[in-house]
């Protein structure tokens, strides 16, 4: 699996519920064995059903009601989403000549961290390595891994546990990855 295609696949899952489409999805590929040997034996346990279920209230527990995953209100102490070019995300985004139309998506929010997944996701189809180093030090990696291994510890499923792990882990290994490769 491509750089590019995880960064897709952890935009995807942290925007939303995930559905029937993305359950089939996850059994018919290597993805489920990538994030953990838990969330395997989990999808085998269970039908769509019930997976379906389980998976949407820790989602909402996990990422909507109790500490959504934007980095501007994590960041703050005040727990306040920036928005426009006060928020040093879109700030970036804007600075290094990106453009988001965010009336395309449900999030509305620059910083969320499955936009912030899709922009580096775009960054690595694109081939521009010091961009995607400098954001996840300024940005993403900066909040999102401390930010992951909080919320695993209060995942309920063991596929939202894996996948804040896996996430974190992924993080981390993309800044040693892109310092080995600028080093080059």
């Amino acid at each position: 699996m491509s750089r590019g295609e995880i960064y897709a696949f952890l935009s995807r899952v942290f925007a939303d519920t995930i559905g029937s489409k993305e359950i089939e999805a996850l059994r018919d590929s290597e993805l489920l064995s990538t994030l953990g040997e838990k969330s395997v034996k989990w999808f085998l346990a269970y039908n769509d059903e019930e997976l379906l279920e389980a998976l949407n209230v820790d989602f909402t527990s996990l990422f909507v009601m109790n500490n959504p995953p934007i980095e501007s209100s994590v960041v703050d102490n005040k727990n306040e989403v920036l928005v426009g070019l006060q928020n040093p995300v879109m700030l970036f985004y804007h600075k290094s000549g990106y453009e988001f139309n965010l009336l395309h998506t449900h999030l509305q929010i620059p910083d969320h961290i499955a936009i912030e997944f899709g922009f580096l996701q775009n960054l690595v189809n694109n081939n521009e390595i010091h961009l995607q180093k400098e954001f996840l030090k300024k940005h993403l990696a900066n909040w999102g891994i401390p930010y992951l291994i909080g919320c695993k510890s209060a995942a309920d499923t063991p596929f939202y546990e894996d996948l804040c792990d896996f996430s974190a882990e992924f993080l981390a290994s993309e800044l040693d990855f892109l310092e080995a490769e600028i080093a080059k």
